[in-house]
């Protein structure tokens, strides 16, 4: 079984780091996941999301899909045609960990700033 599912991998989508293309809700769907992007050439791994990874868990819980670097377009373009992720979920994904901290970082200040004014002015109207 072991060669068969290596003859499908196509060596172009075998390399680089493992990224995350998909994430499926447990270990059945995850297979289901796998299985598609095995007919398409595409290596994948699946891994217990982080927090999920409790022996207790066994097969339910979140899995994080991982294809190589190389392999994730292709893997995004067939999780969209078999329609298990959307386009805007695909693009989510593709944009990875937040690209600018520091707008980030602005952005909440700018929360906290407004949250501590409306709570100054319903303490002024109250008192």
């Amino acid at each position: 079984m072991a060669d068969d599912l290596a003859r499908k991998i196509d060596p172009r989508y075998s390399h680089g780091d493992l990224v995350q293309v998909a994430r499926a809700q447990h270990q059945a769907e995850a297979e289901f996941v796998q299985s598609l992007l095995i007919e398409e050439g595409i290596p994948s791994m699946v891994r217990r999301s982080a927090g999920f990874d409790v022996p207790d868990m066994l097969a339910a819980g979140p899995r994080d899909i991982l294809v190589p670097s190389s392999g994730e377009t292709a893997a995004r373009e067939v999780l969209l045609q078999a329609e298990y992720l959307t386009p805007g979920e695909a693009d989510a994904a593709a944009a990875g960990p937040v690209r600018n901290p520091a707008r980030l970082l602005a952005g909440l200040l700018a929360l906290i700033a407004l949250v501590g004014v409306i709570a100054w002015v319903g303490t002024e109207l109250i008192g």
